[in-house]
C-alpha cells in the first residue's frame, strides 16, 4: 500500500479538522472540568489547530486540485507539512490541550518521516504521536486525550479503525476521572482530539483502506473553510451531552495533567492550590537545563506541560506563584511571549460551596518594593517617580548589589526588574538570596528599559502580590523594544558586517538596520516596529541624541499612525542614543 499520508492529505485533513473542531468548540468549553474548569479546551484546541493549518497552507502555496504524493510540500511529503505544523502550533499553542495538540502533531512528523513508515504510515504516524504526547506530560492521568491517542495509534498498528477506537477511549473517560463522573460528561480534550482523528480518516485516500463512517465530509470543510474560528453563543447546560450519550456525541473535559488522578497517578499535593495558568515559550540549547526546568516547575505546581525541541520549548503549568514558575525558566534559558492568566476558583481548590473563592491574602510584615535596573540618571528619576529602588546597569551584574538593594528597602516583598538579558541570572540569584532571608521575592524577565517602565507604570502596591506581579509582567511582555546605537567595532550581525561607528538600528535584541545616520537609522526601526500595530510608542533619549531627534519621530507617528500615542523621557542613558518602546 502507499504511503496514505501524503501532503494531498494532510493538506485535506487541515481542511476537515478545522471545520470538526470550530463545530464542536462550544460544546468543548461548556463541559471541560478537568483538570480546572476554565472552561476553554475547545477554544485552545480549535486555536492551536488554526495555527497549524494556516501554516501547512502557507508552506504549501501553489498546489492546485488533488496533489500527488509529495507535491506542493515543503519537503519530504507529508512529513514536511507535519514538522510546519508541529512548529506553528508549538508557537501558538494555547492552554494545556494546545501544547499536547503541538506535540502530538510534532511525533506524527517524526513517526512518518521513519523508514518504516513507508509502508505503515498511519500507525508509525499514531504511535510516535501517543508517545510523544506522553512524554509532554509530567504526570500523565488516564481519562484525556492521551488515552484517545494511545487507543487510536493501538487500533492504526492492528490495522483496525482509529477513528472507532478513539470514540470508545472517550466513552470512557467518565470511569477514568472522578471529575468527569460527577459532572456526568466525557473529557473536553479527548472529544477534541476524538474529532480531529475522526477528520484525519476522513482525508485519507480510499486506497488506504480506512472506514470512512466519520461524519465529516470534504464538501463541508470546504463550504466552512472561509469561516473564521469565532466564538459561538452560549451552551444551555442542557443542551450538552453527558457521559452516557453515544460517545460521537459527547461532550467532555480535559487536560492531561493531574487534578483528581487515580491514587496511581495522583500527584503529591501542592503547599498552595494553583491560581494561575503560566505559559511561555523558552530557548534552550541544553536539554539537561530542560530537564532541570521540568524537575523545578513539577515541584511548584501542576498540569505541567513541556513540548518542543531543537532549541525551542513551550512550557504550560499551574501554580500558586507566577513569578517563581518565570524565573524557573530564566534559569534553564530565554522565555519570552509569557502568559499568565488567573485559573477559576473551584472547590477542588479551595473554594466555599454555592460561595466566593476563598483566596488567601498573604500576610505581609511590610511594604512591597520594586527594584529595577537602569542604565542612566534620567531613567533612574523615572524609576524613582514612580516608587522603585534603582541598581545602576554597572552594579547590575553582581549578586550582592542588587540584594542589597532589596535588603535597603525593609520590604517583605520584592519584585525585581533586570531590563536586560545579561542580567536575568544576576537578578535570579538575587531574589533566591532574598527568599532565604524571608522576603517574597520574584523576578519580571524585562529585556529592556522600556519593558521596565512598562511594568511600573501598572505596578499597584495595594493589590495582592501575585496579582500585581501578574499585572506587571503582562504589560512588560506586551511592549516590543529597539535601540539605536553605535558600532564600537567592526562585526558581524544579522543584518550584515558592520564597521566601527556605523549606526545600529535593534528590534528585539536583533541588529535589523546599519546606518550612518542616527535620525535616519532611528526612523526606520521605529516603521518597523509600528508595522505590527501599537498603541503607545515610547523614547528614552540618550546622552548623545542628536537634536530634533525626538520631534522628528513624534511628527512622523503623528502623521502615519493618528490612534498611536508618544511619550518622550530624557534617559541620559550613554550606552545608545535611543531606546524605543511599542505597547
Amino acid at each position: 500500500m502507499l504511503q496514505p499520508l501524503d501532503t494531498a492529505a494532510v493538506r485535506r485533513w487541515c481542511a476537515l479538522g478545522r471545520e470538526a473542531l470550530r463545530a464542536e468548540r462550544s460544546r468543548m468549553d461548556a463541559i471541560n472540568v478537568f483538570p480546572v474548569a476554565d472552561g476553554d479546551t475547545g477554544t485552545n484546541l480549535c486555536l492551536t489547530f488554526e495555527a497549524a493549518a494556516r501554516a501547512a497552507a502557507e508552506a504549501t502555496a501553489g498546489a492546485r486540485g488533488e496533489e500527488r504524493e509529495g507535491e506542493a510540500g515543503p519537503g519530504d511529503g507529508g512529513a514536511g507539512v507535519l514538522r510546519v505544523m508541529a512548529r506553528a502550533a508549538l508557537l501558538e499553542a494555547r492552554g494545556n490541550s494546545g501544547t499536547i495538540l503541538a506535540e502530538y502533531l510534532r511525533g506524527m512528523a517524526q513517526g512518518l518521516a521513519e523508514e518504516s513508515a513507508q509502508e505503515r504510515a498511519l500507525p508509525c504516524a499514531l504511535r510516535r504521536g501517543a508517545e510523544a504526547a506522553y512524554a509532554a506530560v509530567a504526570r500523565p492521568v488516564e481519562g484525556t486525550m492521551l488515552t484517545v491517542a494511545a487507543a487510536a495509534a493501538e487500533a492504526a498498528e492492528a490495522e483496525g479503525d482509529p477513528a472507532s477506537a478513539a470514540r470508545e477511549a472517550l466513552a470512557a473517560t467518565p470511569a477514568q476521572l472522578p471529575s468527569l463522573s460527577r459532572a456526568g460528561v466525557v473529557d473536553a480534550g479527548a472529544l477534541g482530539l476524538t474529532t480531529l482523528l475522526a477528520a484525519l480518516i476522513a482525508a485519507l485516500p480510499p486506497s488506504a483502506g480506512a472506514p470512512r463512517d466519520t461524519g465529516v465530509t470534504p464538501q463541508r470543510a470546504q463550504t466552512e473553510a472561509g469561516r473564521s474560528c469565532a466564538v459561538p453563543a452560549p451552551v444551555h447546560p442542557a443542551d450538552v451531552p453527558t457521559a452516557s450519550a453515544p460517545a460521537c456525541e459527547a461532550a467532555p473535559a480535559n487536560e492531561a495533567a493531574p487534578a483528581e488522578a487515580t491514587p496511581a497517578n495522583e500527584a503529591a499535593p501542592a503547599e498552595a492550590a494553583p491560581e494561575f495558568e503560566v505559559m511561555y515559550l523558552i530557548e534552550a540549547e541544553d536539554i539537561k537545563a530542560v530537564d532541570a526546568l521540568r524537575e523545578r516547575l513539577d515541584a511548584l505546581g501542576d498540569s505541567l506541560v513541556i513540548g518542543g525541541g531543537d532549541g525551542l520549548w513551550s512550557v504550560h503549568v499551574h501554580v500558586a506563584d507566577a513569578g517563581a514558575a518565570v524565573e524557573a525558566g530564566l534559569a534553564a534559558g530565554r522565555p519570552y511571549r509569557v502568559r499568565i492568566a488567573h485559573l477559576p476558583s473551584l472547590p477542588e481548590h479551595g473554594t466555599e460551596e454555592g460561595g466566593e473563592a476563598a483566596w488567601e491574602t498573604p500576610e505581609s510584615s511590610g511594604a512591597r518594593a520594586v527594584v529595577a535596573v537602569v542604565p542612566g540618571e534620567g531613567l533612574a528619576g523615572l524609576c524613582r517617580e514612580a516608587g522603585a529602588a534603582v541598581v545602576p546597569a554597572a552594579d547590575a551584574a553582581r549578586d550582592d548589589a542588587l540584594l542589597a538593594a532589596v535588603q535597603a528597602t525593609g520590604a517583605a516583598e520584592a519584585v525585581l526588574l533586570p531590563n536586560g538579558t545579561e542580567f536575568h541570572a544576576a537578578a535570579a540569584r538575587a531574589a533566591d538570596a532574598a527568599r532565604a532571608r524571608g522576603v517574597r521575592a520574584t523576578v519580571i524577565p524585562t529585556r529592556a528599559a522600556v519593558q521596565g517602565l512598562a511594568a511600573l507604570a501598572v505596578h499597584a502596591p495595594g493589590c495582592r502580590f501575585d496579582e500585581d506581579v501578574v499585572a506587571m509582567t503582562s504589560a512588560a511582555g506586551a511592549t516590543r523594544y529597539g535601540e539605536v546605537t553605535v558600532a564600537a567595532r567592526e562585526s558581524w550581525t544579522t543584518a550584515g558586517i558592520c564597521q566601527a561607528g556605523d549606526v545600529l538600528g535593534l528590534v528585539e535584541g536583533d541588529v535589523a538596520v546599519i546606518g550612518a545616520d542616527v535620525g535616519q537609522v532611528a526612523m526606520d526601526v521605529l516603521v518597523r516596529m509600528l508595522a505590527a500595530g501599537g498603541e503607545l510608542v515610547t523614547l528614552v533619549l540618550g546622552e548623545d541624541a542628536p537634536r530634533g531627534l525626538a520631534a522628528g519621530l513624534e511628527a512622523y507617528v503623528r502623521g502615519s499612525h493618528l490612534a498611536v500615542d508618544t511619550v518622550v523621557y530624557e534617559g541620559q542613558q550613554q550606552t545608545s542614543p535611543l531606546l524605543v518602546g511599542v505597547e
